[in-house]
Parts: C-alpha cells; structure tokens; sequence
C-alpha cells in the first residue's frame, strides 16, 4: 500500500503532517515532461508547422491587424505568399529564398525572427521542420479542430483480440505505432471502486465488492456499469465538472458577495444529466430555454447557466457597466463549452492565433445580449402543496374568526362597537378612484409597459438615475381632480415581487421615488404633502415619509424598505384642485447610489374631496364606494371588510395568534435567475467596444457567428436560440470533440487534446486525432439506438473497454505522461470526491438529492475574513453529511477544505481544474473537524461491521474492516500488521480506532485511482 507505513509513523508523532498526498503519477516513474504525440512519416502542418508560427510569428504577423507588423501575415496562406518588394515571406520549394526562413536563420540581430530582444532564437529541430516544410512547397492546411469531423475506419492492430470494442482499437493502434502494448487488467476490486468513484463519486460497500468479485458471470461488470449508470448519485457526480463551466456559486461575488437562490438551476442539471438528456437539447434549454415554443417552467430554470456571472452590489457603482462584464463572461463562457476556443481573447482586439476578430466578437455577444434577467419562481410540488395546505387552513381560520367572533349574533360588543367604527371611518374616507392608463410612456433605460388593467411594467435594464414620462389622456369629468394616487404593485417578475426594481440584498424589490412633478402643457400643476399607507410615515422619519417626492431634493424621496412584495399607495392632493381636461404628463424621477425604479405601478385619479391613502385593497375601495350609493352595505362587503379588520385592528391580536402561526409555517418563495428574451419590438443594441472598454462604445454590431466558422447548411443565426442550435448543430465542428474531450478526461485525468478549454491553433495536436473523431461521430450519431447525442452512452463505452480497465503502472520511458495509455493513469481525486468517498465508506452519507445548499464544518475564520463578517451556520444532522456537491459556496471565501483541493471558486469558467500537491492537503485530511468527524464515523462503522461477524472481534478483524471501508481491497499481512501496531500505540488516547482511520484516509492510495 503506497506510503502506508509512513503516514502511519507521522500521524501517530504529530498533529500536523507535511506528507504529500499525491505526486501526479505513481512512485518511481519517469519525470520527464516530454509527451510522446503523433509520430507519423509525414510532415503535417497542423501538427508541426503551425505550433512553431502560433508561438514565435502569430503575435506580430497573425490575425489581429491593429497589431500587425509590416503588414506580413503568415497565419494564412495567401498572406504568406504576398509581395514584399520582390520577395515573398515563403516561396514553395524553395526555403533558401523564402524571407521567413532567412529571417529565422540570420546571424545578424537586427534581422533575425523573431526579433533578439527578449525572443530566444528557434531552436534546430523547429528550423529544420520550417525548411522541409517550405521545400515541400509551404502548403497551409486548416487548422484540424475547425475541420468537420468524419468517423473514421478502425484501424488496423497487430493484437485485436485485446480490443472489446472501436475504442480500444484506436488506442492499441498508436500504442503500435510507437512499439508499445498494453498493460494487464485492473484486479476485480479495484475495478469496482475506480467504477465506483468515476461514475458514482462514492465508495462501494464491502458486500457490493463481495457480490462483484463472486460474480461469475460473463457480463457481470457491464450489468455492474449500466446499474450505476441508472443511479441517482450518477447525475450528482457529473453535475459538479459541469457547475464547475458554468462557474456556479451560491453567492453573488464582488465585494458584497451577498447569497442569491440559483440552486435549483443546480437540481435541473442534476436531473437533466440522470435523465441522459441529449447533450444537445441539454445546451439548448440552458441557452435558451425560454425561447422555446410553450417553453415550461423547467427550461426556464434551464436559463440559470448564464445567469451565474457575478453581481456587483457595491453603492454608486454604474449596473450596466457590470451587466457588461456580465455579457463578456458570457461570450467568454460560451465560446470555451461549446467551441473550446478562447473567445475572451478578442474582447479587446482580434485574437492573435485565432482567426476570431474584435468584431466577431461583438457579434457573438449581440446574439445573447437582448436578453433580460428576471427572477422567477421555483417552487418544487412539495413546497406548492405545502403552501396551499396552510394558505387553506388559515382561509379556514380566518373565516371561523370573522363569522364565529365578529358577525355572529352574540359577538362581543366590544369588538362589534370596534368592528362597526372601523367600518364607518373607512367609509367615511374612501374615494372614488379612477384608473388612468398612459397614451405615452418614455423612459431614460427601463422599458416600460402598459397591462391590461392600466398599470405599467417596467423591465429591462435599469439605472441609478431613471425618468419616467407618462403622457396622461384628458380627464373626462365636469369636477377638477383633487389628487393623484400612485399604486406601488407586486409583480411576480421583479425582485423579491417588487413593487421595485432594486435587485440589491436588504433593498431587494424596494424603490426610491426622488421627486414628482405633474404638469398640463407647459404648466406645471401644483401638489400639497401627501399621504402614504406606510403606518407612521411623517416627516422625521425619512425616506418614507410622502412629502420628499416634491421637495426639490433628489436625495429623499418615498421608498418601502423591508415590505417589498406589498402594495403600498401614495396620494397626491392638488392644490388646488385642478381640472385635467386635456393632456397632462406625470414625470417620475427615480435616483439613487442603487437601481431604484417602480417595477409596476398604477395611475388613478379622484374628484372626491380630502383623499387619504387607504391599506385596503382597491377593490375593496370600490365596493365600499358603490355601497355607498345603496341603503346597506350587503353581506359579502362586510364580511371581506371584517376580515381586513381581523387582519389588522389591535383588538384582534390575541384571535390572530393561531393564524400567525400557521402563517410563520408557510415557507418562503423559491425564486431563481433566469434568462427573458425581451421583446422584438423593443431589442437591445450592442455596440463594438474598443479595445474591451465599457466607455470606448463604438459601432452598432449585428449578431452573428464567428466569420471563419460560417454556417454551412444553416442559416446564418440572428437570435440567442439560433445560436444556441446553432453551436450543437453539424455546421459547428468543435462542439463534438470538445464535449467528447471533456469525458475522456473526467475518466483518464487527461483529455486526448490537453488543452481542455483550447481547441484553437495555439492548442495541443491530440493524442489520438481519429479516436476524438470517432468519439464526436458516436456522440453525434443515432443511427445504432435512435439515442443521438448520449453522453451516458459515451460514458458506458468509455468505461466498458479494455483501456479502461487495465491496471495501474509506470509508463514507459519513451510515453513518461502517459498518453497512449499503455497503462491505466495514476491521478488524485479532485475535492468532492475525496470527501464524499470518506463520507460513503463511514456510512455518514445522506443520500437526499437536490435542495438548497448546506454547511458542513469548517473554521469560521474563512468566511468571517469576507466582507461583512459573513455567518457560516453549520449544518446539523443528516444535512451535515450531504455530497460536496452541495455544500454552500462562497465566492469570496469558498469552501476551506474544497480549496486545498483545488476545488474553483465559481468565478470563472473552468474547462479544467489545476492539480497541486502541497502539506496542506495532508494537513487537511488530518486535522480538519469535517474529516475527524468523519474519522471516527469510519471507526464506529468498522467495529459495528467486526461486530456482526465475530462475537468479540481481535483488532486484527478491526483493521481489517476499516481498511477495506476505505481502501476497498483486503490488506496484506505487513499491512495489518503496521495497523494493529499503530493501534496498539495510540489505545492511551482514547479513540485510538479513529486515529487509526485518520492515518488510514491520510494514505495516497485512499485518495488516488486504483
């Protein structure tokens, strides 16, 4: 067992353990960072050529013409051939006279390529590979990733009965090539666990490893993989290298770094890829699912993929300044999930080594950028019908209330003389309010709406600084208006419900109306202090208080803090009353170091005298003020105005109490991110900005795909779901290879094409160029099961073939990386899993799946670093146990124990995570609360398991679970022997069986491929 006696020896000296939990391959390999690549007769310009132009050339000769030197381009062909005064950088078949290679040949520094300041010289070998190269006659080839792909035939292998399938076929050929054959095959267990870990993220138990081992059968370990393929845990451990490109976090990021609800984007992704959603509707719906035909409230949900950029909370910061960052992160993101190309690169010019320009770009980013961000809900059934059940059984209630207390014949007369004056002051007080819906509406940056009942919407994109203008139709009535009432209303778009557009945490769905003014004409019309139905708004008591809407002071204003989602009203008296008998504008201005707009509002006018703000609802205003007009207010007004009394009046309290404790069980709204396409009629513009500056905006750009890409057979895209169709479409030739690249890695440590998140010529040539070709053919094809686009399928190909299954071993000298996988790869699990296979092998795991983000233990210092002194309330019970997957992340102070691991922190998207070895990783695994906690469940678990077999189990029987529980095989003799050792040395401790599974998990093997 790698290293095991070591870890033994250190952690029973000390609490703190500088062992390196993992080199990157097995001890005593070569360490050489030579890859062995392709190795054909023929000289390939994709292969040799291009590499060493893209690295030394590009730069100053390559696509970007702003930076272009003497005006030579050598990332093309004909710009090669291009005159020169009488001379050509490369003349076909003639090195000796072609300028490239007597530039790179020269002695003299002020002639030589690249130039000498800073540029060593090229080295032999890529001087030779040039001169073949143009003697050959200098042939430009298209860059292989930009080549649609073809299935190519199996070739053929000296050794095919090794081969259990296209796969292995391909990797035995270039095995072959280079002299080399395959190593033997994983021993049964420890095929199991790396089955286990790869597909499942968790251990086996020791009776699954038994059933597996005694299992005869010939198709025992394929019924094993389609089994795990089916479980639950499977879309769980593939959701996390997907979150990890769609930079999740539960947090906004920025300084504020305030939470935000974007989970149950996290739950769709987990049932989406158990449900082995073709890949392609998969990129579709989270794309642009809500442009689709009857889209449903899942696709919807979908949306969040692109609504994971960060947010920036700061006060006096510019929204759409951000919202620009926003869109480069997701021009950005896109291009390195779908194409595998470094679009971010052409933000601020053409890319230097791909042929992606400034303004390709923009385009890119004009065909997602007219898209609005709601919020939206995201309820699961169980919280819907939970909801519904209290909202009936407090109806129930308050109808019990209202009949039994209240209008019933022998009601207190205390509370009947209460109810019947509260009722005679608000009828004494209503007015007669009119709806007047805008002819007219402008807007500095909102779009603003008019709905069927006469309210506005705005949506869109807002500012710190808005301006509505309302133009108002003439007031058809012989009486002046005597005030104007502003109706703040819930919408389930807006923030928190709105009634504002305040996306901010603590101002969430608020507003800040600054200043109002109401003219005819040229005219302005003059308005008296109001009245707002905020209890106890009066001046002194700040932004509340109505009066400061016409105060002439853009700093006070009227604004809801804390009730956001409630209706709230300001009237408006006119002094005088003024008749409006002719067009009339209503002028709303909006300002604030935050976004502070009304989101939805309605206009009404009344003639009636003294007008008060009223906390009933409209609709009941009207009844009241048509029963006023009848002799008695009838039955069902009455008992609707009784309930509000219920509701509200103090002498109700103690009959409230019940209800308010239904009420307090009611949970909250789930509200999620969301993408909105926003309406023809009113599209956003993109403009080209030079050089990547927010205020360098220059020309308007039309939305397209990247020019050297084209369509082929399509139509060129002209929207965000055509591009999204678009990318997974056969006129894309890198989507794939690349999303067929991304699982070869999650399986073998490495990608055919390393370069995980660069398919562009500054990319590495892949190891197996017609095996990521067939691969993109499988992926693409459904011709075999009608399955197109499986990524399960592709996982079960992968996992099923004799390169998978071979065992682990030192590559050879001539392949020291490994990569024709002469043997499996030795490699360290990333973060998650390292965790979640202690958690599995303790018993500890909590199997629930999906739900909001937990927290397990760690230092409060981590998070109490950030702004604000953030709160980490650790997790109690089974929620202390959740997969990693859903563990609450931080983006300023993520997951300590994750980090070490190299865990991202969800502000990027990352094709590809780093691997590092350092003492803090052993330091962790020894000494974090999270994992001792975990130690001593696997102590607990071990002994129960001795116990079952053996009436009074030696520690040798001990051991031996434990070791198996994490390590999966059986020890061998000298192992036992050192843990029972080890044991004995630590009994005075007092759980001496958890230090030894503390020991035991802090063992390379324990968190490396078997």
């Amino acid at each position: 067992m790698r290293h095991l006696l070591a870890v033994l020896l250190v952690a029973g000296t000390s609490n703190a353990s500088t062992l390196a939990t993992d080199d990157s391959r097995p001890p005593g390999s070569p360490d050489s960072p030579d890859s062995a690549g392709p190795d054909f007769n023929r000289l390939d310009f994709n292969r040799d050529v291009r590499p060493i132009l893209a690295k030394h050339c590009f730069t100053c000769h390559g696509p970007d013409e702003d930076a272009r030197e003497a005006g030579l381009r050598l990332d093309t062909q004909s710009g090669s051939r291009q005159d020169l005064g009488g001379y050509q950088a490369v003349q076909p078949g003639a090195a000796d006279e072609s300028e490239l290679f007597l530039r790179v040949t020269s002695d003299d520094e002020d002639l030589r390529m690249p130039p000498s300041e800073g540029h060593p010289p090229l080295s032999e070998s890529d001087i030779a590979t040039l001169r073949r190269w143009i003697d050959s006659g200098g042939r430009y080839e298209v860059h292989w990733a930009f080549q649609a792909a073809t299935e190519p035939p199996l070739p053929a292998v000296e050794h095919p009965d090794w081969c259990r399938g296209a796969i292995d076929r391909f990797v035995l050929h270039r095995m072959e090539q280079h002299g080399l054959s395959p190593g033997g095959d994983a021993e049964p267990v420890a095929l199991i666990r790396r089955v286990y870990m790869d597909l499942l993220g968790t251990t086996p138990s020791p009776e699954e490893v038994r059933r597996f081992v005694s299992d005869t059968r010939p198709d025992a370990y394929e019924a094993l993989v389609d089994r795990l393929l089916s479980a639950p845990e499977y879309g769980e451990r593939f959701a996390r290298p997907w979150l990890d490109l769609a930079r999740y976090s539960d947090t906004n990021g920025y300084e504020k770094d305030r939470p935000r609800t974007i989970w149950p984007y996290r739950d769709w992704v987990i049932d989406a890829i158990n449900a082995d959603k073709p890949f392609d509707e998969f990129s579709v719906e989270q794309l642009a699912g809500d442009m689709l035909p009857d889209a449903t409230r899942f696709q919807r949900i979908a949306t969040g993929f692109h609504r994971n950029t960060m947010l920036n909370e700061e006060g006096g910061i510019d929204p759409l300044e951000f919202r620009f960052y926003a869109m480069v992160d997701r021009v950005a993101t896109t291009g390195t999930v779908w194409m595998g190309l470094t679009t971010g690169c052409a933000q601020c010019h053409t890319h230097k080594y791909d042929p992606l320009t400034h303004t390709d770009y923009y385009a890119m980013m004009a065909l997602m950028d007219n898209a609005d961000e709601p919020e939206l809900n995201a309820d699961p059934q169980a919280v819907i019908e939970q909801r519904e059940s209290l909202q009936q059984q407090i109806e129930k209630r308050e109808q019990e209330i209202v009949d039994g207390v209240l209008l019933c014949d022998d009601a207190d007369a205390a509370l009947r003389g209460a109810l019947e004056t509260w009722l005679t002051e608000r009828s004494d007080r209503v007015s007669n309010w009119t709806t007047v819906a805008p002819d007219q509406l402008e807007s500095t940056m909102p779009t603003l709406t008019v709905l069927g009942d006469g309210a506005v919407l705005a949506s869109g994109d807002a500012t710190k600084r808005d301006v509505y203008t309302l133009t108002m139709p003439a007031i058809d009535s012989d009486r002046p208006v005597t005030a104007i009432r502003i109706e703040a209303l819930a919408h389930p778009t807006l923030p928190a419900k709105g009634p504002g557009l305040a996306f901010y945490e603590g101002r969430r769905g608020d507003f800040f109306l600054s200043e109002l003014d109401v003219s005819v004409g040229e005219t302005p019309i003059a308005i008296a202090a109001g009245t707002t139905s905020v209890p106890g708004a009066k001046p002194g008591n700040g932004k509340t208080y109505p009066g400061n809407v016409f105060d002439g002071d853009g700093s006070t204003g009227w604004s809801i803090p804390g009730d956001a989602g409630q209706t709230h009203r300001l009237v408006i008296p006119l002094d005088p009353p003024t008749r409006l008998d002719q067009t009339w504008t209503l002028e709303m201005l909006f300002e604030r170091h935050y976004v502070a707009g009304l989101g939805h509002f309605r206009i009404d006018v009344t003639t009636d005298a003294n007008p008060q703000a009223m906390q009933i609802s409209s609709d009941l205003q009207r009844e009241l003020v048509q029963s006023k007009t009848s002799a008695a207010m009838s039955p069902d007004l009455k008992r609707a105005l009784a309930l509000e009394f219920m509701r509200g009046a103090p002498e109700m309290a103690a009959h409230r109490k019940p209800i308010e404790a239904l009420r307090k069980q009611i949970p909250d709204d789930i509200r999620t991110l969301v993408m909105q396409e926003r309406p023809a009629t009113n599209p956003r513009i993109t403009r080209r900005r030079h050089r990547g500056e927010y205020l360098q905006s220059k020309e308007v750009v039309q939305g397209a795909v990247p020019e050297f890409l084209g369509t082929g057979a399509y139509d060129a895209p002209t929207d965000r779901l055509e591009l999204a169709r678009w990318l997974v479409s056969d006129a894309n030739p890198l989507v794939g290879r690349v999303t067929a690249n991304r699982a070869w890695r999650e399986f073998f440590g490495t990608g055919i094409v390393r370069t995980a998140g660069d398919f562009g010529t500054q990319s590495e040539s892949p190891s197996h160029p017609d095996l990521i070709d067939y691969l993109d053919a499988r992926l693409r094809d459904n011709s075999a099961d009608g399955n197109r686009w499986s990524i399960k399928r592709l996982h079960r190909e992968i996992v099923l073939s004799s390169t998978y299954r071979q065992a682990i071993g030192t590559p050879p000298a001539t392949d020291p990386d490994n990569r024709l996988l002469s043997v499996f790869p030795y490699r360290r699990y990333d973060a998650e899993r390292i965790r979640d296979a202690f958690l599995s092998a303790s018993g500890l795991l909590s199997r629930k799946v999906g739900g909001p983000s937990v927290y397990p233990p760690q230092p409060l210092a981590v998070v109490q670093m950030a702004y604000g002194n953030a709160a980490w309330p650790t997790s109690t019970g089974a929620d202390r146990f959740r997969r990693s997957l859903y563990t609450y992340s931080k983006r300023t102070a993520p997951f300590a124990a994750m980090t070490t691991f190299d865990a991202p922190s969800g502000e990027l998207c990352i094709a590809r995570r780093d691997s590092s070895t350092t003492p803090l990783q052993a330091l962790t695994l020894l000494n974090d609360e999270m994992y001792l906690e975990i130690a001593a469940g696997l102590a607990e678990q071990a002994v129960r398991d001795a116990n079952e077999n053996n009436a009074n189990p030696t520690p040798g029987q001990i051991a031996k679970q434990l070791f198996r529980r994490i390590l999966v095989r059986s020890p061998s003799d000298g192992e036992l022997d050192a843990i029972v050792a080890f044991y004995r040395s630590q009994t005075e401790h007092g759980q001496p069986w958890m230090l030894v599974a503390r020991a035991l998990m802090n063992t390379d093997e324990a968190i490396t491929t078997p």
